[in-house]
């Protein structure tokens, strides 16, 4: 791939707001380079999308495969690769630094649409059962236990998604949720249809317990131990905003990027969209309508800035 030096707009991040925004600002002739650590983004690791306007039905690497080919085929450079700096010059540029190809990218404006990386439990154990019971990925991890026992923790929509994952695949599924279940109602209904499936509420993890073989079982802060061979995570996502900070970008208490309705920092020429901002209701088609603000966005600031 042949990556220059020179770009209108360098979009941080390859999911559900990143294309959006490089689609749009394509079609507003930015020559436009979008660089993803992980094409697609989380999106990859969701089993079913059937909220997505115009698809019914498909799962959520078939969307990010959507998106990406969208994108390419408007002549936009994706970049495998991960941006360890933006730097904002004297002039009003940016110079954006890559870890892998060690480039060097200057830029007019940048979009940060970085999403959110897995939250982590915290208790005993995670650590040192990662990839040897625990994990934070039911569609990757899930057929690795095909007819075994397994538990999710979490008690929102993801968590109720991942486990009518691992229904699928195992032999029994336990749900710990904190206080109730809170998932959109159709999932709580599917679920609770689902025989493979207790869920336990009230409950939080006290300890991953283990051998050398991987995760035996957990205990419960009740006093209760369930034995079990896998134990998944799902309890919400961190924003990855470290970039935006760096920029002097504002964060709200959860170190949510944030933006004003047409995808704005407070810092010129910096913009963000998808998970990553501070915008309550996270889903992957707002992450394309915030993108695709984005795109417009950066298209005014540089037609009047440069």
């Amino acid at each position: 791939m042949n990556i220059e030096n020179e770009y209108d707009l360098v979009i941080v991040g390859g999911g559900c707001a990143g294309y959006p925004a490089a689609i749009y600002a394509s079609r507003f002739n930015l020559k436009t380079l979008v660089i993803a650590k992980e094409k697609g983004g989380l999106i990859t690791t969701t089993h079913l999308v059937e909220n997505y306007p115009g698809f019914i039905s498909l799962t959520g690497q078939e969307l990010a495969d959507n998106l990406e080919a969208h994108v390419k085929a408007n002549n936009v450079p994706i970049l495998n690769d991960i941006v360890s700096e933006i730097k904002k010059m004297d002039d009003g540029t940016f110079v954006v630094s890559t870890d892998l190809e060690e480039l060097e990218i200057n830029a007019k404006a940048v979009v940060l649409a970085t999403g959110t990386k897995h939250k982590h439990l915290g208790a005993p154990g995670e650590k040192e059962f990662l990839h040897k019971g625990v994990s934070y990925c039911a569609t990757c991890d899930g057929p690795f236990y095909k007819n075994k026992i397994v538990g999710i923790v979490g008690g929102g929509d993801s968590s109720a998604k991942e486990a009518m994952v691992l229904a699928q695949n195992c032999e029994k599924v336990y749900m710990f949720v904190r206080s109730e279940l809170k998932a959109e109602p159709i999932n709580i209904k599917r679920i609770k249809e689902l025989e493979n499936v207790e869920i336990i509420e009230g409950v939080t993890i006290d300890e991953i317990c283990g051998d050398d073989s991987g995760v035996t079982n957990v205990k419960l802060n009740n006093g209760d131990k369930v034995d079990l061979v896998g134990l998944f995570v799902a309890i919400g996502h961190d924003a990855q905003s470290s970039l935006g900070k760096e920029l002097g970008v504002e964060l709200n208490s959860r170190g949510e990027i944030i933006i004003d309705k047409l995808s704005c920092t407070n810092v010129p020429g910096v913009f963000a969209a998808g998970d990553v901002t501070d915008l309550p209701w996270k889903q992957g088609i707002t992450g394309a309508a915030e993108g695709s603000l984005a795109g417009y966005s950066a298209f005014e600031y540089i037609s009047k800035r440069f």
